[in-house]
């Protein structure tokens, strides 16, 4: 029947023309006969398969253009996961290893696989599961260490694989800024018929966005990247006159998404940039350890941290925006001092467990009884089962000081090579590693207060970094 069918529209049939054909015919009668739209959804992974077979690029590059607008959906039993982002990061994890197995694990000569970033993101990543075996809560760690591996594998061993050129660079730029654009051209539009209220801020974001945070944090990370692109155009250009109003829409965005560290984040990408230029960022990092040293001893000599103590009836939530500034400054903004209270917390889970730390994803089940009640605030019952703010001292809790000393070996290494990239390229790279370093620069500085880099619209930038600035490191030295 189908070959008569096909036959009257004048349709050029092909084996896999006739597969196809009948995986949607197949699919249409289970969804009938179940009563449910998702088998309906097979013939999409079908034809996703198909081309991740014929080249995978494709769906590597369809999978960055779904990042900006992928919403999270919610499964039974209390999970979830990121829609189409998740299962296409999973899939193509898969297509990656079944490429390295029929082309040799050593791919681009070994240079890929043997650069220190990648040695410290593997090391990163085994004592991940070190912990993890190791847990409080086995079954909590091992999840997150499957979410994790797949994220690695896809957004830098796969992003490492395919991100080399200047054309490959242009490609994600686009896959990206498109999409991320219309998404930020809708929220505007809403947010402007809400009078751009801060109270109502997380209602207009829904559902590309999880929350304002999401939505400050992806558009001012991706920032520096509309800046190269506008950089690789012939000034004057249409693409030219484009990008710049490009990047007065994303300038608008973080305006008004009113993430307070996006704002700080900019300004730490401006001052970044001169301490590349003129090769600070050795001394900046001996400075920032010895501050932080010395805070942590001020600290905790003496019980000094109980002096930050909020007012409980006057850390509250606000829903004026200039009144929330005021009160950050002035510690009576209730989320901020939300954090100190987690913060306290963490720090006194580091000091009971050192080596091992409690396990990935496991701070929300043990941090209550770490607590002090002297920094508790309205929102400590904690309903969202959020967790502490702050990632590397979510490093330290759930995997250990060894866990966050590996962290930021890696990050430290990375910011030192991306200086020494910069100064050897003279080319369309030195855009392109500026732009990078400086997007690393800011989900570093959105870090210290947020903990979302194990979300597809954050943490996928951070390992895509990484990669993009291993393969301009390898690039100059093969010349």
């Amino acid at each position: 029947m189908m070959q008569r069918i096909l036959s009257f529209l004048n349709v050029r049939t092909t084996p896999t023309f006739g597969v196809f054909a009948w995986v949607i015919i197949l699919s249409g009668w289970l969804s009938a006969a179940l009563e449910s739209f998702y088998p309906l959804i097979i013939p999409a992974f079908a034809l996703l398969f198909y081309l991740a077979l014929i080249d995978f690029r494709l769906i590597f590059f369809f999978l960055l253009a779904c990042i900006p607008v992928s919403t999270e959906y919610y499964l039974p039993n209390g999970y979830a996961t990121d829609l189409p982002t998740e299962p296409l990061t999973v899939g193509l994890m898969v297509v990656y290893w079944l490429y390295a197995l029929k082309n040799g694990v050593i791919l681009r000569g070994g240079a890929f696989i043997r650069h220190p970033i990648t040695l410290l993101v593997l090391l990163h990543l085994g004592w991940i599961l070190i912990t993890a075996i190791n847990a409080q809560d086995v079954f909590l760690s091992v999840k997150y260490l499957l979410a994790k591996t797949w994220y690695i594998v896809t957004f830098y061993f796969l992003a490492g694989l395919i991100l080399q050129k200047k054309r490959d660079f242009i490609t994600y730029f686009w896959c990206i800024a498109i999409p991320l654009s219309i998404a930020l051209i809708i929220t505007l539009i809403r947010q402007y018929g809400q009078n751009f209220s801060f109270h109502l801020v997380n209602k207009v974001m829904y559902p590309l966005f999880r929350n304002h945070v999401t939505y400050g944090c992806i558009t001012v990370l991706f920032l520096p990247y509309i800046f190269m692109g506008r950089a690789w155009e012939q000034r004057g250009s249409k693409r030219w006159w484009l990008l710049t109003g490009a990047i007065v829409l994303f300038l608008l965005g973080v305006q008004f998404s009113y993430v307070r560290a996006a704002y700080v984040a900019i300004v730490g990408a401006m001052g970044y940039y001169f301490v590349v230029r003129f090769r600070l960022t050795r001394y900046v990092l001996v400075g920032v350890t010895i501050g932080l040293i010395a805070f942590i001893t001020y600290l905790s000599q003496g019980n000094n941290y109980l002096n930050f103590e909020p007012n409980f009836e006057r850390t509250i939530t606000h829903e004026n925006f200039d009144n929330l500034l005021d009160a950050t400054a002035k510690g009576e903004d209730v989320s901020t001092m939300e954090r100190v209270y987690r913060w306290v917390a963490g720090f006194r889970m580091v000091n009971d467990r050192p080596l091992m730390g409690f396990g990935p994803n496991s701070f929300y089940n043990f941090y209550k009884s770490y607590t002090v009640s002297g920094f508790k605030t309205y929102v400590s019952d904690n309903p969202d089962q959020s967790t502490i703010h702050c990632y590397y001292l979510l490093m330290a809790v759930e995997q250990g000081i060894p866990g966050a000393v590996i962290f930021l070996g890696l990050i430290g290494f990375a910011l030192l090579r991306g200086e020494r990239v910069y100064h050897q390229v003279s080319d369309w790279r030195r855009d392109a590693i500026i732009a990078v370093m400086s997007s690393f620069i800011i989900i570093l500085i959105l870090l210290i207060i947020n903990d979302l880099i194990e979300t597809d619209k954050f943490g996928s930038f951070f390992f895509m970094s990484l990669a993009m600035l291993t393969n301009l490191d390898i690039s100059t030295r093969e010349e």
